[in-house]
């Protein structure tokens, strides 16, 4: 929970009742819960400083096992039952133990993934998923994806290659041999990084993402990408409005896309139950040490998905 805005230094756990769960609702034993940059914004005071938000509860997904359910609790999958091993999004909250979210919020969790992955699937595919959508990527198309190593531009990459684009993916040299196991060309950020794009596709950019927010990417997007509405981000809110692209998620003026990312979850997991999708999780920590996950995640250096464990 967030006492004040500020920093990961206003973090703290705390000890709440949980209630029981009402007509379509179920209670959930948290296993893990997915750390994602919109929890960090919501308390540093990047989207306003309510006094009357806070305290705040934190995050967005977990997964983990039902331990109760109310009347007429019944999910996108079916009924939900108590044993039942789940994903939950969106989980109001679910920086905590135990939770309780609507059935609606509820699929059931690929055996194929642990714990920690099935954490931190669900905001990072939904977003990639919408990205996607909104500039209308295609088979035979080529994409320019912007922080392509990061937990969302990892599960973009792989779902932009599953349509049949060829994906060119930004991201430091490190990490490269990832984004080509991917089926991604990958391309180093930085000074020359439009010239670069186009000796890798001189036949041209259709659409870009852009997943950092930095100049960089706005600038090379707009340079590369002839139709403006095929360029979105999911961070650059403060130049995006004024250059015309498209602007994605939770920050001001953007398209929360909740009916697309809604009907993405089913996809998601199916893909990966099927080991269509390939979810790397970069840190695990007690749910305790919330405050040292988010310090890594402000690096901005991460490789997947940074999750907390109860």
């Amino acid at each position: 929970m967030a006492r004040a805005y500020g920093g990961p230094e206003v973090l703290s756990v705390i000890d709440a009742p949980v209630p029981d769960p009402g007509p379509g609702e179920v209670r959930i034993a948290v296993r893990a819960a997915g750390v994602n940059p919109i929890d960090h914004k919501l308390y540093s005071g990047a989207f306003g400083t309510d006094p009357a938000k806070v305290p705040m509860r934190l995050g967005s997904e977990a997964a983990g096992v039902v331990t109760a359910v109310g009347a007429a609790a019944t999910g996108p999958a079916g009924p939900v039952a108590v044993g039942d091993e789940v994903i939950a999004y969106p989980a109001a909250g679910a920086y905590a133990a135990e939770l309780v979210v609507p059935a609606s919020s509820v699929l059931p969790k690929p055996a194929a993934l642990s714990w920690e992955q099935a954490g931190g699937l669900m905001v990072v595919g939904v977003t990639a998923v919408h990205v996607l959508e909104a500039v209308g990527l295609g088979k035979d198309e080529v994409v320019l994806i912007h922080g392509a190593a990061g937990g969302v531009g990892l599960l973009a990459v792989q779902l932009a290659v599953a349509r049949g684009a060829t994906v060119l993916g930004t991201a430091s040299p490190a990490k490269h041999d990832l984004l080509r196991d991917l089926g991604a060309i990958p391309i180093a950020y930085g000074p020359g990084l439009a010239d670069r794009v186009r000796e890798a596709a001189p036949e041209g950019v259709h659409a870009a993402a852009d997943l950092v927010g930095t100049d960089e990417a706005v600038d090379v997007s707009l340079e590369l990408v002839a139709d403006r509405s095929r360029i979105a981000s999911i961070a650059a809110f403060a130049r995006g409005a004024g250059a015309g692209i498209k602007l994605l998620g939770g920050g001001p003026g953007a398209d929360p896309g909740t009916e697309v990312r809604a009907a993405a979850r089913p996809q998601l997991t199916e893909a990966a139950e099927a080991g269509r999708l390939r979810i790397l999780v970069a840190g695990t920590y007690p749910l305790r040490d919330a405050a040292d996950a988010h310090r890594q995640s402000l690096t901005g250096h991460t490789t997947g998905k940074i999750v907390l464990v109860p």
